[in-house]
Parts: structure tokens; C-alpha cells; sequence
């Protein structure tokens, strides 16, 4: 079985597919990605169906099982599927992708005879036209803190004079998130209602949040479960991933100062988080393994969070932004800003340490968990995941090409994230986008 490491056939830059909008430049879903996520019709009200995303189309899955397309050992994989979620594919680990991939690589290539072609048509929906759910029932979600960028910049807000911790350069730091308000790409934020101490007040006000924020994350969903007591090492960590997505963990500032003393976040960011619907499989990633590498004078891992392989390859070079489309923009048909652009590849953790550290107390994960790695920033100002980092806490408001300005986010605005993986000699793959707009809150039952 190949490793997620492992570059084939279906890697290979040169292949283009029938389906002329995969073959396009800036196409997030040409031949070489192949995501995988649910899937109906719009306003259909049907059940969710596995698909995969292949240009402008999503290939619906169980259509190709029941029509014979695919191998009979890719079909059986895929029946537990039926229900509506990923889960169950997702526990069978990485020879079943290989084998769904592959299935598909061949199938959609260009130059395939035309009655192949006339029969997969038949299973290709426009993505114009379906809605998309999450991808998998989430069991448990993790929120880790894997930006050295990010902790530094928040930090220096509260202490200045030394905006690390003792502890931030030897253990990934995180905390168990609300899996029930995972929300999918495109479904509506509303504003959180909570206590908040305003500056110089005595007491707290309740309401809601005037702070609130978006944080540029990627998420990692777990295919493999462990034993509980069972760590797993950082030799077969990554073989417990599934693939990856874009999220969104929205974060109420002025709610999480007040709370957050003395234990960790709750209600500032218990109300939602946004995934984005199409999971990037870690073989669709193999091209842009990139080496992890830590600055001048950062200490070595741990040896139960270092391996050569790790070190090797183990981090992803995913470049990262952030796009805002307030209410008036989209009145007057604006596309929104970009806000901040950064790269996953400098998180100050891989996610095999993450699954490592995550486990090695025992705890057992299992198919479907969640895994964010925190708000992405990069070493520059302008680089920053979150609001809170570009307006430097609300201090600096930014200006918007639409002479508006925010330090936090308005009832209206929409968050967008998109991410994609380039470099020479790879075909450049996409994540979509991860969407959501803020509704206003609503008020206290009495």
C-alpha cells in the first residue's frame, strides 16, 4: 500500500481530463485533486450522497457503483455511505482512497473511449446546481494553536514584554471545541449573545458580542480511530489522516476576554464553526510535501513528537486567504477584499505532531474528528488569520476599497476563505471555498 507520501500515476501534471473545466489554469478541481464530500440536488430536500468534485461537476458516487463504472472493491467500499456520510469510507484507510482515486483518475482522463464517457456523464451533476453538507458526522473537535505567528501577535496585546508562554515552543497547544456547531461552507453565523466587561466597567454587560471575529484555520479529519491508552506514534500518525479542509472557527473577542480567565474558550467559541464541504485527500496533498523546518535557536521536538520522516516532509505548503464581502459590496455587486494572505507551511507544528501529542495520552480518536490547527498567520503584519491581529485588537481599523472600515465583524459581512496548493512540475490544486455571513443576534426569550 502506498503511503500518503507517495507520488503515481494520478500525480501527473500532464493528464487532462474530458471534463473541460478541470483542465483549466486556476481550476481548483482538475484530475490531480479529486476531493471527496456529500452531496444533493438544491432544494431537493433528498438525502446527502458521496461525490467528487471534478471541475466545474461532482461525480456522484453511488450513481457510478450501482451503474457498474466502478470496481467492485471501490463499490463495496463505498456502500456504508448511504447514510449520508463519510464515515464509514473514512475508517478504511488509505488503500481504499488509493483505490477510489485511482478508479476515477482513469475513468475521467481525457482520451478514454467514448462509451465510457457516455456512462459517466450520466453520474455528473453541475456543482452549480447541488447544495453540500458536512462531510462526515464530527464526533469530537479539537482546536490546536499551531501558529507561532499568531500566539506571538496576540500575545504581545496582552503582555508585551513577553508574548510567549514557557510552555508554547514545546507542546502543541489546543482544547475540545463544540463538534454540534460545525457548520458547512455557506450556512448562515449568527451573532453570539454572552457577558463582556467593557474597559474601565466594574461589572459585566450582557449582550451581544461587539467583537466578533473569523479565524483563518485549516482542518484535518481523522480516518483511522486508536485504541484508547493507545498513543499513536509519530511513525504511523499521518496514516490516521483522512485529508484536510478550510475552517473557520468564528471567535467572540470581547466574550473570551471576560471568560477566559481562568480556564480556556466557551461560549466565545461554542456557537459556530464553518468547514469548507470538499475534503483534499493527503494523497491528493503528496506533491507539496515541503520539509519542517523550525527558525534559529527554536528547540528540537520532543522525541515522541520528531521522526526523520517528519522532518523530511512533513509539512504542507498550502497558501491561505482571507476575502471579506460586506452587505453594501454585495448590493453593489463587489466581490469583497482580501484581507490577508498566509501559508499553512509555517505552522510551528505538522499535523502528524498534532495526532501524536493529541493521542499520547490515550485518548482515542475516531473517524470523522476534527482537527483544527488554529489561526494561520505569517511572520508579517499584514499576514495575520484574524481581525483581532489585523486591526491590532480594534486600535488600527482597516479601510475597505468600498471606504468602509471594520475592526470586527459586522451583521451582513461574509468571511471567505480559499486555499490552494502550486509549485513547478505539480498541477496546481484548490480547496474551494469556505463561506459564511453574519446574521444579527437574536434577542434574549424572556
Amino acid at each position: 500500500m502506498n503511503t500518503p507520501f507517495a507520488l503515481d500515476e494520478t500525480h501527473d501534471p500532464a493528464l487532462a481530463s474530458w471534463v473541460d473545466a478541470a483542465n483549466a489554469a486556476d481550476a481548483d478541481f482538475p484530475l490531480q485533486n479529486l476531493p471527496i464530500g456529500v452531496w444533493r440536488d438544491a432544494g431537493s430536500g433528498d438525502a446527502l450522497r458521496p461525490g467528487v468534485a471534478i471541475g466545474d461537476r461532482v461525480v456522484d458516487l453511488l450513481a457510478a457503483a450501482g451503474a457498474g463504472l466502478l470496481p467492485p472493491d471501490v463499490s463495496d467500499s463505498l456502500a456504508g455511505c448511504r447514510d449520508g456520510t463519510l464515515n464509514d469510507f473514512m475508517r478504511r484507510g488509505a488503500g481504499a482512497r488509493q483505490a477510489l482515486r485511482l478508479a476515477l483518475s482513469r475513468a475521467l482522463r481525457a482520451g478514454v473511449p467514448a462509451p465510457m464517457q457516455d456512462g459517466w456523464q450520466r453520474c455528473l451533476r453541475p456543482l452549480a446546481a447541488v447544495e453540500t453538507g458536512l462531510p462526515c458526522r464530527i464526533g469530537d473537535y479539537t482546536d490546536f494553536y499551531a501558529s507561532i505567528h499568531h500566539a506571538t501577535t496576540v500575545g504581545r496585546q496582552f503582555r508585551p514584554d513577553n508574548p510567549l508562554l514557557p510552555n508554547y515552543r514545546w507542546v502543541p497547544i489546543g482544547y475540545h471545541g463544540r463538534a454540534s456547531s460545525v457548520v458547512a461552507s455557506g450556512h448562515p453565523v449568527r451573532r453570539p449573545l454572552g457577558q463582556r466587561r467593557p474597559p474601565d466597567a466594574e461589572r459585566p454587560v450582557f449582550g451581544p458580542s461587539r467583537r466578533l471575529d473569523y479565524e483563518l484555520e485549516v482542518g484535518a479529519f481523522v480516518a483511522l480511530s486508536n485504541a484508547l491508552g493507545e498513543p499513536v506514534p509519530m511513525a504511523s500518525a499521518e496514516s490516521h489522516l483522512f485529508g484536510l479542509a478550510l475552517f473557520n472557527d468564528w471567535s467572540a473577542r470581547d466574550i473570551q476576554g471576560w471568560e477566559y480567565q481562568p480556564l480556556g474558550p466557551f461560549l466565545a467559541k461554542n456557537f459556530a464553526s464553518t468547514v469548507s464541504p470538499w475534503i483534499v485527500t493527503m494523497e491528493a496533498l503528496a506533491p507539496f510535501r515541503v520539509p519542517f523546518v523550525r527558525g534559529e535557536g527554536e528547540p528540537a521536538p520532543m522525541p515522541y513528537l520528531d521522526s526523520a520522516a517528519n522532518r523530511a516532509s512533513g509539512a504542507i505548503d498550502i497558501q491561505l486567504e482571507v476575502w471579506l464581502q460586506t452587505a453594501a459590496m454585495r448590493a453593489a455587486g463587489h466581490p469583497g477584499d482580501r484581507l490577508s494572505r498566509s501559508s499553512f507551511r509555517d505552522a510551528y507544528w505538522t499535523l502528524a505532531q498534532l495526532v501524536a501529542h493529541h493521542t499520547v495520552g490515550g485518548c482515542n480518536l475516531q473517524p470523522g474528528d476534527l482537527l483544527g490547527s488554529g489561526t494561520m498567520s505569517g511572520p508579517a503584519p499584514e499576514q495575520g488569520g484574524s481581525l483581532l491581529e489585523l486591526s491590532d485588537a480594534g486600535r488600527r481599523p482597516l479601510v475597505l476599497s468600498s471606504g468602509e472600515t471594520r475592526s470586527f465583524l459586522e451583521d451582513g459581512d461574509c468571511v471567505i476563505l480559499r486555499g490552494w496548493c502550486e509549485r513547478p512540475g505539480a498541477r496546481r490544486i484548490g480547496f474551494g471555498e469556505c463561506r459564511g455571513t453574519v446574521l444579527p443576534a437574536l434577542a434574549m426569550p424572556s
